[in-house]
């Protein structure tokens, strides 16, 4: 007697295809910043020839991982949306801790330093920072992570405080825990997460630093997680 297909397996091994390919990763792996690059961009960040980038950027538009929109002569691409997103960190994180091998210069190993001190993940914030804060809401009752992530009344009242405004009326879930690739720990996602990283780049608490995801928290910033999360200085580097 012959079993029937899922239906699923086809969608299921395209999408496999599609990030089946060391060129293809990097440059999703490149756009969890959030932000649009170009092709050009994109392919000296991959080092390949720009026909070879644009191959590989209409397979991941036409299958819909990517999204693009043109200013002039530019093209430019996102990442589709933050679930596209989200399954490219949970691959990533499965990725063994030393799969990627010795750095092959001193500017790689600063690069990857500055990548697991603090970076976006998407539209939140990861790395040792991310975990510090999402650390710190746990501890003082303004998240709770024993049934799932989930801010707390006392959470929801802290963002109020804070500045942070919240958007009640998004699909995306209000709080959601983010497999950290470098910590191995859970960092806060969600639409708390994008508000709180999008708020710490707004005022200037974390900038952007180099051509990649890396971020680096300013003395101001210090003085904000202190004062609002009682985090240390040394923990924020």
């Amino acid at each position: 007697m012959s079993r029937r297909k899922d239906p699923v397996a086809p969608g299921l091994a395209a999408l496999a295809g599609m990030i089946a390919d060391e060129t293809r990763a990097v440059f999703l792996l490149a756009l969890l910043d959030g932000r649009a690059w170009t092709a050009g961009e994109l392919a000296r960040h991959a080092e390949v020839a720009p026909s070879t980038a644009s191959e590989h950027l209409g397979r991941l538009v036409a299958g819909g991982l990517l999204t693009e929109e043109r200013q002039g002569r530019h093209r430019y691409v996102r990442l589709a949306d933050s679930r596209v997103a989200q399954l490219v960190e949970d691959l990533a994180a499965q990725v063994a801790p030393g799969a990627a091998g010795r750095p092959r210069s001193l500017r790689e190993a600063g690069a990857g330093s500055a990548m697991a001190r603090g970076r976006t993940c998407y539209d939140h914030l990861a790395g040792r920072l991310g975990i510090a804060l999402t650390d710190a809401l746990t501890q003082r009752g303004l998240l709770r992570q024993d049934t799932g992530f989930a801010l707390t009344d006392a959470g929801l009242r802290w963002f109020d405080t804070a500045g942070i405004t919240l958007d009640r009326t998004s699909r995306r879930p209000l709080s959601r825990a983010c497999l950290d690739w470098t910590e191995r720990r859970p960092h806060l996602a969600g639409t708390a997460g994008a508000a709180l990283c999008r708020h710490a780049l707004d005022a200037h608490w974390c900038v952007r630093i180099g051509s990649e995801r890396a971020v680096k928290v300013t003395p101001e910033g210090e003085r904000a997680f202190t004062e609002l999360l009682g985090i240390e200085a040394t923990a924020l580097h």
